[in-house]
This record gives C-alpha cells, sequence and structure tokens, in this order.
C-alpha cells in the first residue's frame, strides 16, 4: 500500500496561511542547510498531491524561468514529478505530468493508495489535508514550524469534526528558526 505524507508549514501562532491566503512568509531562508533539506525532499520521488489553490499557485511558479534560476534543482523535481489535483472546479490541469481528478477525493485517494507505486505527498493545501486526515488517509504529518507570528490566518485543520491523536516521530531544527516536527496517527 502506498503511503501519503502532508507536508506543510505552519507559523508560531498555529496558521499555515495568512489573512489574505498567502504562504511566502513560510518559503524565506539563507539557511544552506534549510536549503539542502528541501532540495533533497524535492528529490525523493514519488507523487505530489494538491487542492485547487495550491496546485494553481505551484503551478504559476515552478515551470517559471524565475523558479528554475532561483531553484535549479527543486524547480526540475517539481516539475518532473507527478502530480495529482484534486478540484471540481478546475477545467484543465495544465502543469506538466498532472492528473486532474473530480470524482469523490476520499474515495479517489483510498483507490490510489492501493495501487502500486512510490508514496504520495500532500503540499499546503489545507482542505485537502483536513479531509482525508479526518478520513484516515494520511500515514505520516510533517509540520514545519516557522519562527513567525501572523496574528491570524487559517489553520491546517479547520473543519475537522473529531479529534486527530498523532504520536511524535521525529524533530528537527534548522538555523533558520525552522523547526521539523513529524508525527504519525495513533492506532
Amino acid at each position: 500500500m502506498r503511503k501519503l505524507l502532508a507536508f506543510n508549514s505552519v507559523s508560531l501562532d498555529g496558521y499555515f496561511v495568512d489573512a489574505r491566503g498567502d504562504m511566502r512568509w513560510a518559503h524565506h531562508s539563507a539557511d544552506p542547510e534549510w536549503n539542502d533539506f528541501t532540495a533533497g525532499n524535492a528529490s525523493g520521488g514519488g507523487t505530489l498531491v494538491f487542492g485547487r489553490v495550491t496546485y494553481q499557485m505551484m503551478a504559476s511558479y515552478w515551470p517559471s524561468p524565475m523558479a528554475i534560476q532561483n531553484d535549479p534543482v527543486v524547480a526540475e523535481r517539481m516539475n518532473a514529478l507527478p502530480k495529482v489535483v484534486f478540484s471540481r472546479t478546475l477545467r484543465e490541469a495544465t502543469w506538466r505530468n498532472t492528473t486532474l481528478v473530480k470524482d469523490d477525493m476520499i474515495a479517489a485517494m483510498r483507490r490510489m493508495k492501493g495501487e502500486p507505486g512510490t508514496g504520495m505527498a500532500i503540499f499546503g493545501s489545507g482542505t485537502v489535508t483536513a479531509q482525508l486526515a479526518q478520513a484516515g488517509l494520511i500515514d505520516e504529518f510533517q509540520f514545519v514550524v516557522v519562527p513567525i507570528v501572523l496574528g491570524g490566518g487559517r489553520t491546517l485543520f479547520d473543519g475537522i469534526a473529531k479529534p486527530l491523536k498523532l504520536n511524535r516521530t521525529g524533530v528537527r531544527s534548522f538555523a533558520n528558526g525552522n523547526v521539523v516536527l513529524s508525527y504519525a496517527p495513533t492506532a
């Protein structure tokens, strides 16, 4: 069975997007170790999973000349990896190697997890993360706690109906102040 990882940045006050829905605050770093970590994640393979909003943001940046110039290793991997976008409103997915899924997201993810292949990773996509977590389909959570207080925004798990109990499986801190916390759902 394929594993599903959720990888998201959160502020110290618990938001994954600011009050305007922006995530750029999470992507500023002058730390070589952090840059190596993110490049390593991009080289890990697997399938990237997005909701419409995050997909459109990523698809507008990673294929661009700016992304290729600023971060060629990550850009190459982001563009080459297979991608799935869940959306009922998106008409087409034009970013290379992207499959648009308009069906029931929970049923589609159950089907994908049962197929042979490498793991899958959700980036951003708070609504997708919350729904798949509530359905018990996420095998691991990695939260990057970024040393910033936003004062408002949206939490990653808006709308969950019951608590998610998690066990910490790892911690890694970086010189830029970011801390990666890894969790697995309890049985």
